[in-house]
């Protein structure tokens, strides 16, 4: 078989079992290593709130970089790993030496991560506490239902001052998977915490 028509086949193969839905093809896009970090951290969390489970992220081999190493690749594999240490991704497995394949874990890692690392938690930026401020009420009441069912899993009291920091906690974990440029991210955000919700109740 020809390399041409191999290559064929394993897209092939690549198209039925991921989709385009689950395909985040950065060597398309030719992105700096940061803007690809940057788009796949993002597609990555919309995957995982979508519970897509297994996708692939193709960065490219590298071939036109210095010294033959791929700057995207190396950058995007880092990455991946601090994602696993966030809740975000379960496993890496290389695919071929330009791509691969990306376990999403379960929403309720990623909030079980966070209560891990709470004391390593920076402050809200002033941005963040600002946006925050601007929620709708039927968002802030749907942010405050999950942080009251996580406070209720770590034992904690649901005092105002408890719960209202886990809320502002939530909501800026949740608003990482936010597309920017939305019409409505209000509506998305409350599509989320709904989401999340379930998955706390449930165990996903």
């Amino acid at each position: 078989m020809k390399r041409e028509d191999h290559v064929a086949l394993h897209r092939a193969f690549d198209a039925a079992r991921f989709g385009a839905a689950r395909t985040l093809d950065l060597r398309s896009l030719l992105p700096t290593a940061a803007d690809a970090v940057h788009r796949a951290d993002l597609w990555l969390r919309q995957q995982q709130m979508a519970r897509a489970g297994e996708v692939l992220v193709i960065t490219g081999r590298g071939r036109g970089s210095p010294g033959g190493i791929g700057v995207v690749r190396e950058a995007v594999l880092g990455h991946l790993g601090k994602l696993r240490h966030r809740g975000v991704v379960a496993s890496v497995g290389e695919h071929t030496p330009g791509s691969f394949v990306v376990t999403l874990a379960p929403i309720r890692a990623l909030f079980e991560t966070v209560r891990r690392s709470r004391a390593r938690l920076p402050k809200p930026e002033a941005a963040d506490e600002e946006h925050f401020a601007l929620l709708s009420r039927s968002t802030r009441a749907a942010l405050r239902q999950l942080a009251e069912h996580t406070l209720d899993d770590l034992g904690a009291p649901r005092e105002e001052a408890f719960v209202v920091d886990e809320m502002k906690r939530q909501f800026a974990l949740l608003s990482s998977a936010l597309q920017p440029g939305l019409a409505d991210p209000d509506g998305r955000l409350r599509e989320l915490v709904a989401i999340a919700t379930d998955a706390m109740v449930s165990g996903d």
